[in-house]
């Protein structure tokens, strides 16, 4: 083909009745001249356009079957919503909702108010307020308490939470002045107090959740370091990262640190609490208040359907037990591996696959050392990639020249549609 011989962008279009199918008849046609220029054939335009109108009109943000074995997997949304979590987010997107309307006064209210109470019962705090994620929580935190002045905060802690982000580049933009404290894999409640002065504003501990230090290491407990911070007359910032409400090995939970004497802590909606994308900062009172009132709060507040979701985590706190059985976090962490070997059982004979020994993780900058005892159910590593791109996607682990899916983030109700997708795949 040359040239000449290519359609009018009119001609191209009529092909379809689509009311894209113009802006979409010039890509094919620009994409055709490039490839023509190039001395390849362009194939079918026709195809092309309908099949270009197909791609325009999928959408790209689509529900992925998780067979990784990492239970809080950043790339794939982390945390999946409980069901109780997503009725409640369908039911105020539907309509209108009195996100910031006072239904008793009928005056203007204020969105904290739907989750602060129930997030005071959950964690001991006197106040909370939320925004749209840890960071923003930190952030609105360091701006409200220190900007202009210094917060301490030991060397082993400037850490990255991912994606590049890092402790101190978060401590710039709020206008607070870093001050590091000890050494890398040692620090002690005497450091603190020697790098102290009269700018000194607060005090800030962040948890090691995504990492540890191990072997010739040492720091303050969150005791200790309060005792420090009262002496200073400044508060402790207890940055927790993961945001446990219920017991975890390894992991403190919110009540706890404020219990142990943080003045604030702040945490993650969508990790180990098993909600969505959202940061929490919960403490004092009078600190909360100073937050709320900051003008960056209206910028890094969450929305309506983050906070219904939140909400309908939350209530499921109410009752421990109902918690562990219906946020998937939580029950895919507490499952006995009996019950994942006979998912991956199922889905082996399902699919001529074999089950394997793994181990899952947490992920998420969660619980680093935790191992969970896993199966899978092993295939061949050539079905990978069309897996991926299959309706819905599944997305696996490629090892040792097979491709594992891992049971432990495998819903039972997944697994028969996970079987489907692979033998369609074949």
């Amino acid at each position: 083909m040359e040239l000449r011989d290519l359609p009018s962008v009119d001609d191209l279009a009529k092909a379809s009745d689509d009311p894209l199918s113009v802006d979409v008849a010039r890509e094919v046609l620009a994409r055709a001249r490039e490839e023509i220029r190039a001395g390849t054939e362009p194939g079918e335009l026709t195809e092309r356009l309908h099949q270009r109108l197909r791609d325009v009109r999928t959408p790209m943000l689509r529900g992925v079957l998780n067979a990784t074995g990492i239970l809080v997997h950043t790339n794939l949304g982390r945390a999946p919503l409980a069901a109780a979590a997503t009725e409640r987010l369908a039911d105020v997107a539907r309509g209108y909702s009195n996100l910031e309307f006072d239904l008793d006064s009928g005056a203007r209210g204020s969105r904290q108010d739907h989750v602060a109470a129930i997030l005071r019962r959950l964690t001991g705090a006197e106040a909370a307020i939320v925004v749209n994620n840890n960071a923003a929580g930190m952030l609105l935190a360091l701006a409200a308490l220190a900007e202009g002045r210094e917060v301490l905060v030991s060397r082993g802690e400037l850490i990255e939470i991912g994606d590049g982000f890092r402790i101190p580049d978060v401590l710039a933009r709020s206008g607070a002045q870093l001050v590091e404290v000890g050494t890398t894999n040692r620090t002690s409640a005497a450091d603190y107090e020697r790098a102290a002065g009269a700018e000194t504003a607060l005090v800030l501990r962040v948890h090691q959740s995504n990492f540890r230090v191990v072997g010739f290491s040492a720091r303050p407990n969150l005791g200790e370091l309060a005792k420090v911070a009262a002496r200073l007359g400044v508060p402790l910032l207890d940055d927790l990262g993961s945001g446990a409400l219920v017991d975890i090995p390894d992991e403190p939970t919110v009540r706890d640190a404020l219990a142990g004497g943080a003045d604030l802590v702040c945490f993650s909606g969508d990790k180990l609490l098993g909600g969505p994308q959202a940061g929490v900062v919960a403490g004092r009172a009078d600190l909360v208040e100073r937050l709320r009132r900051h003008p960056l709060h209206r910028a890094l507040r969450i929305d309506k359907l983050g906070l219904a979701a939140l909400e309908g985590t939350l209530l499921l706190y109410l009752d421990p037990a109902r918690a562990l059985r219906e946020i998937p976090v939580l029950r895919m962490l507490h499952e006995e591996p009996s019950a994942v070997r006979a998912r991956a059982e199922r889905l082996a004979t399902s699919v001529g696959g074999e089950v394997e020994a793994t181990v899952a993780r947490v992920g998420g900058g969660a619980l680093p050392l935790t191992e969970l005892p896993s199966f899978a159910c092993a295939v061949e590593e050539s079905l990978a990639a069309s897996l991926r791109l299959s309706e819905p996607p599944v997305v696996g682990i490629v090892r040792d020249g097979r491709l594992l899916l891992d049971c432990r983030t495998l819903a039972d109700g997944e697994v028969d549609l996970v079987a489907r997708v692979v033998l369609a795949c074949r």
